[in-house]
């Protein structure tokens, strides 16, 4: 009908801004971050960027995001589902991030409400309490985790 139509069109246009918002937001954000303004090196939460590659075409991608350090792992995580971030990692956890201004290796797991049964199959014992907190988490509330495990 016309009004579902309608209806449609509208929540396309509204996430088409939401993307742009974000993506200003992460542009003057990002190279901060990346510089160590509000690392988690003092306290256990704070920023980092992560950077990812585009699942379909390769391209790597700076994210800034909130992380919370526990222990030597660190989780980040979203509500939005349409987080692009989230999905390339899913696709490849090999990923770099910054912290207080220097570069890191890491190996990504990720947790979302639709795969949270398969998500830690290859964790760590360190980690594996850590994904059954996130997974019950995200099958409540839909939230959607990476845990980074450095590398090297």
């Amino acid at each position: 009908s016309a009004t579902r139509e309608r209806f449609n069109m509208f929540g396309r246009e509204l996430a088409r801004i939401e993307s742009e918002f974000y993506r200003g937001l992460n542009s003057f954000v990002e190279p901060l971050v990346r510089a160590g303004v509000g690392s988690p090196i003092f306290w256990p939460t704070g920023a980092i960027v992560l950077e990812v590659k585009g699942r379909n075409t390769g391209q790597r991608f700076n994210v800034p995001l909130l992380a919370a350090r526990v222990g030597d792992l660190f989780v980040v995580s979203t509500y939005r589902r349409r987080s692009e971030w989230v999905k390339n990692l899913a696709a490849d956890g090999e990923i770099h991030y910054w912290l207080g201004g220097r570069k890191y290796d890491a190996t990504a797991f990720v947790i979302t409400a639709d795969r949270a049964g398969s998500a830690s199959d290859a964790l760590p014992p360190r980690a594996e309490c850590l994904a059954a907190l996130l997974k019950q988490q995200s099958r409540l509330f839909g939230i959607s985790f990476a845990i980074l495990m450095p590398r090297g």
